[in-house]
């Protein structure tokens, strides 16, 4: 009888180790902490970047938000998105748009690149857009190798014979 008790403690023991190492090793790529992102949508626009991102977050986790804030959250996507420089302009459990001026390289004349970028997660839907094209990717850490692309207004500065600028009489 004694041996036997022993032995269900045992298989228990086990059984508890296992239910919580598996959530340990089932851990996606695309989450970070308590959030699992979703989307990440980077329009640009001139030299800046406006970025969207879809997310998830752990149902356990709501009530603590409401209690304490959303500056976890915010530390968190910021570090999910891997921009020093991002100012967060709207934020909600399941939503967050930021801001990254200067998030491209000017070559002047309104002419720009958007460098390669690392994401701390993966992420399952990845839209880089320009004025000109659109780039979509899966599954990815990475937006490789960067992107040109030309601005949506630029301002044509008439000269005279002499190279100077023209003053337009208004």
């Amino acid at each position: 009888m004694y041996y036997a008790m022993r032995a269900y403690a045992v298989v228990l023991l086990v059984i508890l180790t296992i239910s919580l190492a598996v959530p340990v090793m089932a851990a996606n790529d695309d989450r970070y902490s308590y959030i699992t992102v979703e989307q990440i949508q980077v329009q640009l626009d001139n030299g800046s970047a406006v970025i969207h991102v879809d997310y998830k977050v752990e149902e356990n986790t709501r009530f603590i938000f409401f209690l304490l804030g959303k500056q976890d959250l915010k530390n968190k996507l910021m570090k999910i998105l891997n921009y020093k420089d991002a100012k967060i302009n709207r934020i909600d459990l399941s939503s967050a748009d930021f801001t990254v001026e200067e998030a491209s390289l000017s070559y002047g004349n309104g002419i720009f690149w958007y460098p390669s970028h690392t994401f701390n997660v993966a992420v399952p839907m990845l839209s880089v857009k320009s004025p000109q094209t659109v780039k979509n990717f899966t599954m990815t850490r990475e937006f490789p190798g960067g992107m040109g692309y030309f601005a949506t207004e630029t301002q044509v500065i008439q000269t005279d014979k002499n190279n100077s600028p023209v003053k337009k009489d208004e």
